[in-house]
């Protein structure tokens, strides 16, 4: 971009020219200045301690003329990466997404004239005629994880498939699970939405009407409330970032006619904590058992410390089960929700709320804490 101070229109993107030119025709550029988020405390001048240093982008200002000499100015956002939950390209799509929708509700706000991408040669792809986006992926053949579990829950065996299975996925997340590198913001923004966000835990919280049997609103703001604590507690422990999966539970794995998994649907940026994807997939041998509990003894109890066993023995993490609590949380939270499974009756949400509270309580994950809630 040009440097702070009226520039000559020839510094004008040919991309944004063009744009320009379909978006307003008849109007010429005639000078381009990018703006300071804090005109007052340019280099010459000293704005004090209010001064700001840092906002969410650097806008450049586009003049334009038209017929008979009349000129208006237009400007051009981009958002630029920060820890402030811009970190992702898509956080930065969002932002501005959101305001070409919202800013036309704003009484005297500036209007939103178009909003899209800019391709790497510099032209620009206006998504102004845009609703709701897509994603097209390839085609993994197979049957959800979740069938087997609902097979070994009913029947109270394994097979030597089933064992298989499970230490396939043991030993996909501890391959997986590779140091990203110095990325502390990626830590903080991890944990910062387990806690926080839509999808993290206040979010569930959210999703559970106040009559939930089991769940009455005081007994999850207290889950809320310990699990809150968590971020401080985890707090400076970005060594423990790695490479993660994000949502690793039975409906995103699938199997074909052996033991070599297939995943869908990747989230939340694929960094985080390792205890994140582990406690995922580990917490459905819980969550399938509560429906018929004597299965936990002969079947999905074994899987469970089976699963855990294979993981440890192929990754060196001596803290995961002291870090997993707030992930425990989180799994817990939605396995137990009537948005996600509407027909958990009250005893089995009960059971898994337990479940969350002890771990919370106990300050780390101790395994037998599911053979406690299951008998």
């Amino acid at each position: 971009m040009p440097a702070r101070g009226d520039s000559d229109a020839a510094a004008l993107p040919a991309g944004l020219r063009e744009a320009l030119a379909e978006l307003l025709p008849g109007w010429r550029p005639t000078a381009v200045r990018a703006l300071a988020a804090d005109e007052a405390a340019g280099p010459d001048r000293d704005a004090g301690a209010t001064g700001k240093a840092t906002g969410y982008g650097e806008p450049v200002r586009v003049t334009l003329r038209g017929a008979g000499g009349l000129e208006r100015d237009v400007v051009l956002h981009t958002a630029s990466a920060n820890p402030y939950g811009h970190d992702r390209r898509a956080d930065r799509a969002a932002e501005l997404l959101l305001a070409f929708d919202t800013f036309g509700d704003i009484p005297d706000h500036v209007r939103a004239l178009d909003v899209g991408a800019i391709r790497p040669d510099g032209r620009l792809i206006s998504l102004r005629d845009a609703g709701e986006f897509y994603l097209l992926t390839s085609h993994a053949p197979g049957r959800p994880y979740a069938e087997d579990l609902r097979r070994i829950a009913a029947s109270g065996a394994t097979s030597d498939l089933d064992r298989a299975r499970c230490d396939a996925l043991a030993s996909a997340l501890a391959r997986l699970h590779t140091p990203i590198g110095d990325r502390p913001h990626a830590y903080s923004r991890a944990i910062r939405d387990l806690v926080g966000s839509g999808e993290g835990i206040f979010g569930v919280v959210d999703g559970y009407p106040a009559d939930t049997p089991a769940a009455p609103p005081e007994r999850l703001r207290a889950i809320e409330r310990r699990a809150a604590d968590w971020r401080w507690r985890l707090r400076g422990r970005q060594d423990r970032l790695t490479r993660t999966h994000g949502d690793f539970h039975p409906f995103n794995v699938l199997f074909a006619d052996g033991a070599a998994p297939a995943l869908l649907d990747a989230s939340r940026g694929c960094a985080g904590d390792p205890a994140d994807d582990v406690t995922c997939m580990a917490l459905n041998y819980v969550f399938f058992a509560l429906e018929r509990p004597a299965s936990w003894r002969t079947a999905l109890g074994p899987l469970w410390r089976r699963f855990w066993a294979r993981y440890l023995e192929e990754r060196d993490d001596p803290d995961i089960l002291e870090v997993a609590p707030p992930f425990v949380a989180w799994r817990g939270l939605v396995m137990a929700s009537p948005s996600f499974y509407p027909a958990v009756p009250a005893g089995a949400r009960d059971r898994l709320l337990r479940l969350v509270e002890e771990v919370l309580d106990a300050g780390c994950l101790e395994l037998a804490a599911a053979e406690r809630v299951l008998s």
